[in-house]
């Protein structure tokens, strides 16, 4: 993707895409296979063949997608015509600042996330499994007792 775009580029793109909602549905066809090469597929509403070809515009304009979001929505795609179930995985993770708070046997617990790790009871830790652990006095996944993942979560991360 371009980092920085010209007014004067940026007035020519908007001009394109203004100029889309004037086409009628031949010339809309005509500029699907101009800019995708292909035959426009049947039965699309005008505002989504609109915003499609606005998408493709601005691609060439200004750059498409990252390489790593390209392959997470090809695995996505993959797996839907598999009729698979796409695991898309949104990991939940704390900021420099935040305060966590989990009740163990009827205690509060506040544990504030440092830039280089975590503060629990006036002291420094590496890491919240050992925090965890100091307050249960079992081994347990840090990030699981605290929620910032699921029993799902960590057991497929487990296999």
């Amino acid at each position: 993707m371009k980092s920085t775009i010209s007014p004067k580029e940026n007035d020519r793109s908007q001009k394109k895409l203004d100029s889309l909602r004037a086409l009628n549905p031949d010339q809309l066809a005509e500029r699907w296979r101009e800019l995708y090469g292909t035959a426009m597929p049947a039965r699309l509403r005008r505002s989504l063949i609109i915003q499609a070809l606005a998408y493709r515009l601005q691609e060439k304009s200004f750059g498409g997608l990252k390489p790593a979001t390209r392959r997470l929505l090809e695995t996505a795609a993959g797996r839907a015509s598999e009729h698979r179930a796409a695991k898309l995985r949104t990991r939940r993770s704390a900021q420099t600042g935040t305060v966590l708070v989990r009740e163990w046997h009827g205690t509060k617990h506040q544990v504030t996330v440092l830039k280089d790790g975590f503060m629990f009871k006036g002291k420094h830790f590496e890491s919240l499994s050992k925090i965890a652990r100091e307050i249960t006095g079992t081994r347990w996944s840090g990030p699981l007792f605290f929620g910032l993942r699921s029993r799902q979560e960590h057991q497929d991360g487990a296999r």
